[in-house]
């Protein structure tokens, strides 16, 4: 598997990428480690710049995060990022025969590596803060590349992949809420003790 063409064709061809990701044969730790982890580290790596080294202004006025607090947050969004990508795939396996799909572990870990790559791709933009946003649009097309993989990764009916797809979602949106809310407490705490 080359990451690059991975990469692109699941976001430009996500329908016929899934068809091919089904019947490849992979491991867990190929996916996390060939994958899933140069995508969060590049994805990290861009917010580390982008908040310790360019910075942003409010009102006027230029913040940057220290670097010691930038160096923490860069840490924790890796591992926390991969923790819940982990975690992730045992909930959409679990769920799985819920929705008549096959409960089958390295089919949810695929799902949920791939389709998190809209998300890490769109995570480049933090490198320059006022496009950080079009981080979040990336990450909401990655629910459309999460629904066409339900059907041909989970076996998952068509009839049932949209909610199961929701239900997957809102998990995902909980856990990668936690896993925000735990980096930006550190780079917060940087950026206002360095603003006082």
């Amino acid at each position: 598997m080359n990451l690059i063409e991975r990469a692109k064709n699941i976001i430009l061809s996500p329908k016929s990428e899934w068809d091919v990701i089904a019947t490849e044969q992979t491991s867990v730790q190929d996916l996390y480690v060939n994958y899933a982890l140069i995508l969060v580290v590049a994805a990290a790596l861009a917010e580390f710049i982008g908040r310790a080294i360019i910075g942003f202004s409010v009102l006027g006025t230029h913040f940057r995060t220290p670097m010691g607090s930038a160096l923490v947050g860069f840490i924790l969004r890796i591992v926390l990022t991969l923790a819940g990508v982990f975690i992730l795939a045992y909930i959409i396996d679990a769920l799985a025969p819920s929705f008549n799909g096959e409960k089958d572990i390295l089919s949810s870990h695929k799902l949920a590596v791939y389709s998190s790559t809209p998300a890490w791709i769109g995570g480049l933009f933090a490198i320059i803060p006022p496009l950080a946003i079009l981080g979040l649009l990336f990450a909401l097309y990655g629910i459309y590349v999460l629904y066409l993989g339900v059907t041909p990764i989970k076996k998952v009916p068509s009839e049932k992949a949209a909610v199961y797809t929701l239900v997957v979602i809102i998990i995902s949106i909980v856990i990668y809420w936690i896993v925000g809310v735990i980096v930006a407490s550190f780079m917060v705490a940087g950026t206002m003790k360095m603003a006082l």
